[in-house]
């Protein structure tokens, strides 16, 4: 009999702690639930009290993003200037240099190639002339119609204006390495 009441107490016993982790089990799962709906509700309470300043700095963000556009803008426009105003002087410059060379052309291989000459000196001169007279528009307008109609050249003339650039951006050499010299 005594081991029908062990058996009994330790039966008991199971049942006791069965129960006992029944219970805290359902505890634990309680406050795991009110854990998580808390952080819901704290995620909730958050975002409504962020949302004024995360819209405040977006649109602190857009004001400076078309400030910084306007200053980029403005900056490119001086600069498509610049270079529209440096285009034109130096079609002029070689439209003189032509010219001024027209009578050596006659002394030297003739009359004709001297005309050729000032008449080439004179179509630089009346571009250079259009070039500086027209905006950047205008002249975004034309470039737009030329590639239209003739989309080879255009290719071609990107493709040795990109070579010169990539020639001109990679740099000359250093003077301790030209090896062009002869320094016998």
């Amino acid at each position: 009999m005594a081991e029908t009441e062990q058996l009994d107490t330790a039966t008991t016993a199971v049942d006791a702690t069965d129960a006992a982790a029944t219970g805290a089990k359902a505890r634990f799962s309680k406050a795991l639930d009110e854990a998580k709906s808390s952080a819901v509700a704290l995620t909730k309470d958050l975002q409504e009290k962020a949302a004024p300043h995360i819209e405040q700095l977006s649109a602190q963000a857009k004001d400076k993003a078309a400030e910084l556009g306007g200053e980029v803008k403005e900056k490119a426009l001086e600069l498509a200037n610049d270079g529209k105003t440096k285009a034109s002087d130096a079609l002029a410059a070689i439209g003189k240099l032509i010219a001024d060379n027209a009578e050596v052309l006659d002394d030297k291989v003739g009359n004709k190639y001297g005309d050729y000459a000032r008449t080439a000196a004179r179509q630089l001169q009346e571009t250079a002339a259009g070039l500086e007279s027209k905006d950047l528009a205008e002249l975004g307008a034309e470039a737009k119609d030329y590639i239209k109609k003739h989309p080879g050249v255009a290719i071609g003339a990107a493709a040795v204006i990109g070579f010169f650039l990539a020639r001109a951006l990679k740099g000359s050499p250093e003077a301790g390495d030209d090896t062009d010299t002869d320094e016998a």
